[in-house]
């Protein structure tokens, strides 16, 4: 892949997978990155063929965070505007990439992270926005940001507190020290650790099957009501999860369960529709 490409994505089985694959720079997350990771899960989800999607890359680290060079890639621009314009407008940037990882939220699939060698700064963002997490014996984390004399504005800061103990997830983002598998493993930022990414990725990619063997809409109001419950309280979500439950659960796809076990075969659901755009 060149620098114009950092991203591959496939589609197999309902199973999509999305590879990192800058490994020369190790995955360090360019323009290009930022301009295709939205556009790419966006589209896929639009599509409804895929059930679950797996992240993971080449190369001997998941990625090293943002590119160096997009710190300066801004040049000049927006020097004429006035102090406060400017700020505005380096807000809206923030906004911008922060969707980027957003995205992985958004969309109606699970996302699985397959993660070795380094996670470092913007790779933490990204997986904290994914449902579940797995690493091999030689991965480690870090919000690096810290030790560069920034704050983590990505997302970071607001989901680990959801995902490991907040006195940890502190002492991480005030030292910016790493956290390496075993680790990640004990505080439960990740599911699982392995001796090495070839197994790693036989057993994420058995997960990934075996999710995309339910029906979707079921896991679709899975992640959803797992999401809206993070952020809301047990009655909020208790409330949403009936008023979703009287639109969404249908006899045929439970049906359609109970006929392929009886018979002791997988079975075939429908797609998620196609999400249309606005004005098509």
């Amino acid at each position: 892949m060149s620098d114009q490409n950092p991203l591959h994505l496939s589609v197999e089985d309902h199973v999509a997978h999305l590879v990192l694959d800058r490994p020369d720079k190790r995955n360090a997350m360019n323009k290009e990155f930022w301009q295709q990771l939205p556009k790419l899960v966006t589209d896929l989800d639009r599509q409804g063929v895929a059930r679950v999607l797996v992240v993971s890359a080449n190369g001997k680290s998941f990625t090293a965070g943002m590119d160096l060079a997009m710190f300066g890639s801004s040049g000049s621009a927006g020097a004429e505007l006035e102090i406060g314009r400017q700020r505005e407008q380096l807000r809206q940037l923030v906004l911008d990439l922060q969707d980027c990882f957003n995205v992985f939220e958004k969309i109606r699939m699970p996302v699985l992270g397959a993660i070795h060698g380094g996670c470092v700064g913007g790779g933490v963002d990204m997986v904290s926005a994914m449902d579940c997490r797995y690493c091999t014996e030689d991965a480690y984390f870090t919000i690096a940001e810290t030790q560069l004399g920034m704050t983590a504005d990505l997302g970071t800061l607001q989901r680990l507190p959801k995902l490991i103990p907040s006195g940890l997830m502190r002492e991480l983002a005030y030292t910016g020290r790493k956290i390496h598998a075993p680790e990640a493993l004990r505080c439960g930022l990740v599911n699982q650790v392995f001796a090495d990414q070839e197994s790693m990725m036989a057993h994420v990619m058995s997960i990934a099957r075996s999710i995309a063997e339910n029906s979707p809409l079921a896991v679709q109001g899975s992640k959803e009501m797992i999401n809206y419950a993070r952020d809301h309280s047990v009655a909020d979500s208790l409330h949403y999860m009936a008023a979703w439950q009287s639109g969404m659960f249908q006899a045929p796809d439970l049906m359609q369960s109970i006929a392929a076990r009886a018979q002791k075969k997988v079975a075939e659901y429908q797609d998620l529709p196609a999400r249309k755009e606005v004005f098509d």
